[in-house]
């Protein structure tokens, strides 16, 4: 059986998908791109937005019940490569270690114009 994670912490989704989705013992996190949850706003620059990115993300494992150091797997979706070292030190600073696996790409565009987005998948 598959349970919905929701939390007014995150950015509410802006498509026919959820938050998160359970199933079993595995958390699927969507993308979170760096929309301000209170105000859906999206903040301003790639060092910013990662930011909120990963808190949002964080906002959405601890609904599930998880948080960080749950997370086996991460996909970071930049739209300029060059931000691979600045998303890099935001990473570090939101995971712990021992790191998850990661993917990470450039993009040709991201919703609402967004230049960097997190998604993950944990174990519980």
């Amino acid at each position: 059986m598959n349970t919905v994670i929701a939390t007014t912490n995150a950015p509410a989704a802006v498509g026919p998908y959820s938050q998160a989705i359970k199933a079993g013992n595995t958390v699927y996190c969507s993308g979170q791109i760096g929309l301000e949850p209170s105000t859906g706003v999206l903040v301003e620059g790639v060092v910013a937005q990662a930011n909120r990115a990963f808190d949002n993300l964080e906002a959405v494992l601890k609904e599930a019940g998880a948080a960080m150091t749950n997370v086996v797997k991460i996909t970071i979706f930049l739209t300029d490569i060059n931000d691979f070292a600045a998303v890099n030190e935001v990473m570090a600073a939101h995971v712990p270690t021992p790191f998850p696996a990661r993917s990470c790409m450039q993009v040709g565009a991201l919703p609402k114009g967004a230049l960097v987005e997190v998604e993950a998948i944990a174990a519980l």
